[in-house]
């Protein structure tokens, strides 16, 4: 029965999506206070599983370009359930990559530039606050619990992040000590629209995705773009693909 026009779960209910692991922009994207879960562990300091980083977490193909700016990492990247999908919002990749060597930056992991070429900018063993505050999944997913559904009936982000980082990927999306990010260089118009994201940004997103999912066997039910995870601009890589 709802609450309030709230979805509420069964009592018992387990989600069916999981995943597995084999191995492992703003200032208040940091300090979500997720809590750890899952069983993959990926040591700082060693080669992925599959081959596709090096030691230091960057990755191994021609396709990618190093552009680690280490400003944005953060702590160790245990492991990783999930990949968001981010615009940049600003007008150009050199904008974005000046922007990640500030002392005060915030970024994602991988950024691909309007053309598709794919820079790395920061060891997929780091984290890098790129999440932000976290929306109560259950709800775009009509589970919620009868104490979720309570509790959401008062609108309070920072009271229902924190409710959200008790909980463990699927019951909650991913977060900054969980998920990778990757940035596809694109700004809103005077609307606040953000552009469409090319086809070329897209093909290199897919192919992007694609082997990230491969690595760290992470289901495709766990990418998402920012705004779905977080209360940002609905517009926002609204129009990228992975599929």
């Amino acid at each position: 029965m709802p609450i309030d026009g709230i979805p509420v779960a069964l009592e018992g209910h387990k989600s069916v999506c999981g995943c597995q692991l084999i191995g492992t922009s703003n200032a208040t994207y940091g300090g979500d206070g997720a809590t750890a879960s899952g069983a993959g562990v990926l040591a700082t300091g060693m080669a992925s599983a599959r081959g596709l980083c090096d030691v230091d977490g960057m990755v191994v193909n021609a396709r990618v370009k190093k552009a680690r700016r280490p400003l944005i990492e953060r702590q160790s990247l245990n492991e990783v359930l999930g990949i968001i999908v981010h615009q940049t919002g600003g007008a150009t990749a050199q904008s974005s990559l000046e922007s990640y060597s500030r002392t005060d930056a915030n970024g994602a992991h991988l950024l691909i530039d309007r053309d598709g070429t794919i820079y790395q900018t920061a060891s997929l063993h780091k984290q890098t606050w790129h999440v932000g505050k976290l929306k109560a999944r259950c709800l775009a997913e009509s589970r919620c619990s009868r104490a979720d559904a309570l509790a959401l009936r008062t609108f309070n982000p920072t009271s229902e992040n924190s409710r959200e980082m008790e909980k463990s990927v699927p019951d909650r999306y991913p977060c900054n000590r969980d998920a990778l990010g990757i940035e596809l260089v694109g700004m809103p118009d005077a609307r606040g629209v953000y552009e469409k994201v090319t086809d070329l940004q897209n093909a290199s997103l897919a192919w992007l995705v694609a082997e990230i999912c491969s690595e760290y066997s992470i289901p495709r039910s766990e990418i998402f773009r920012h705004p779905q995870v977080s209360r940002k601009n609905e517009t926002e890589a609204q129009s990228a693909t992975w599929n």
